[in-house]
């Protein structure tokens, strides 16, 4: 095993947040693909969690966590560097390790704003109480992100995209688990 490796149960509130892409330069750096554009959960947290790489060869079983030196941005990726990996051979060990942090270690957001994993799984509901679907996943567009949501009609699965911005979207109740809309079943 690695040494900078620890066995480790992943916590019940762990999400994924990226994939070690490959080693990065000869200082046991290695490259991170992140499953944000903004990814300050990795910046913040200093224990990640690792799951191996599903393809090629693995160097550890498991679920394990390091503990993280510095991670920064650098071009358009994160780089980060972790206790007990410190040559290149070690950080190639890792490539294709899935990235996981608790929940619980991501930095705090400011009123009216949402980590998407939070809005994932909530009840859409327009303001005549009518359901429009449950948030099945969130689409940047560029200027706006949208809400992907999944509903039955005629027996079937459908989705809805309704823009997340304010002129449409009243309130989000996270403990309630539901966002209010000012939209229509037929639009």
């Amino acid at each position: 095993m690695l040494t900078g490796l620890e066995s480790a149960e992943l916590p019940a509130d762990a999400i994924e947040v990226g994939r070690i892409a490959d080693a990065w330069g000869v200082k046991g750096w290695f490259k991170v693909l992140a499953h944000s554009a903004d990814p300050e959960a990795l910046f913040s947290s200093k224990r990640w969690f690792l799951l191996p790489t599903e393809r090629g060869a693995q160097s550890f079983a498991g679920t394990v966590r390091i503990s993280i030196k510095e991670s920064k941005h650098h071009s358009d990726s994160v780089v980060a560097t972790a206790l007990g990996i410190d040559d290149r051979t070690a950080a190639e060990a890792l490539k294709g390790s899935r990235i996981f942090i608790s929940r619980s270690s991501f930095p705090s957001v400011a009123k009216d704003e949402y980590y998407w994993v939070d809005l994932i799984g909530l009840d859409v509901i327009n303001r005549e109480g009518e359901a429009l679907g449950v948030v099945k996943e969130l689409l940047s567009t560029g200027p706006q992100t949208v809400l992907v949501m999944e509903y039955q009609l005629d027996g079937k699965t459908a989705e809805r995209m309704i823009p997340f911005v304010s002129v449409y979207v009243d309130e989000v109740d996270i403990e309630a688990k539901r966002i209010l809309v000012d939209w229509q079943t037929d639009y």
